[in-house]
Parts: structure tokens; C-alpha cells; sequence
């Protein structure tokens, strides 16, 4: 039984940046894909950005590339995701979720997930 603890969210202005950590327990990252998503209000949560197990390969959706970077430490079993240049449409709770199988974008292919960690971009 996996358990994941998201931390590092907060209050910013627009054009600034957050570093979102994601403690992973009972599961080594070393061995597992993950991914984060976001839920904004009154929407349904999407897919942001998926790291594989090696570290080595990742993907974003198109509103985070070349802003969003995800990463892991496995001495820490920890992910990250840095975001620089927030913006207001960025407000949104953050999930951290581990992969299980199937499409690395669909929320079905994640078994376990954290509680969320809110991120509010004021304007």
C-alpha cells in the first residue's frame, strides 16, 4: 500500500514560481512511472506532466511545456514539479499519483494518489 503526501503549494503572483514535492511511501520511485495532474474549480482534473521510472523520459501537457519540469530524487523517494512562470489559469489543486498501466495521460492508469496540494496564481 502506497501512500503520497504533496507539500509546496501557496499563494503567488503571476510570473512567479513554485516547486511542488511529492513523498512517496511504500512505493520506490526508482521503479515506478509517475505523473502529476491538476483539478481547477468546476473542472474536471487533468493530466500535467509524467516522468518514467529511469528518470529519463518525460511528457507535458502543451500548457506547461517549456515551464513545468518534473523530476525525482530516489535517495529521498521524493518527485518534484518546478513551475516557473505561473499564471493565473496554472490555480489549481495538484495531485502526484503512481503509475499502474495503460495511457500515461488517462487518470485510470494511476492506482494511488496523494491528497492534493493547492497552488492559487493571483493575476
Amino acid at each position: 500500500q502506497a501512500q503520497l503526501v504533496e507539500s509546496g503549494g501557496g499563494l503567488v503572483q503571476a510570473g512567479d514560481s513554485l516547486r511542488l514535492s511529492c513523498a512517496v511511501s511504500g512505493r520506490t520511485l526508482s521503479r515506478s512511472d509517475m505523473a502529476w495532474f491538476r483539478q481547477a474549480p468546476g473542472k474536471e482534473r487533468e493530466f500535467v506532466a509524467w516522468l518514467s521510472w529511469s528518470g529519463a523520459g518525460t511528457t507535458y501537457t502543451d500548457s506547461v511545456q517549456g515551464r513545468f519540469t518534473v523530476s525525482k530524487d530516489n535517495d529521498r523517494n521524493t518527485a518534484y514539479l518546478q513551475m516557473n512562470n505561473l499564471s493565473p489559469d496554472d490555480t489549481a489543486v495538484y495531485y502526484c499519483a503512481l503509475y499502474k498501466g495503460g495511457h500515461s495521460r488517462y487518470i485510470s492508469s494511476y492506482d494511488y494518489w496523494g491528497q492534493g496540494t493547492q497552488v492559487t496564481v493571483s493575476s
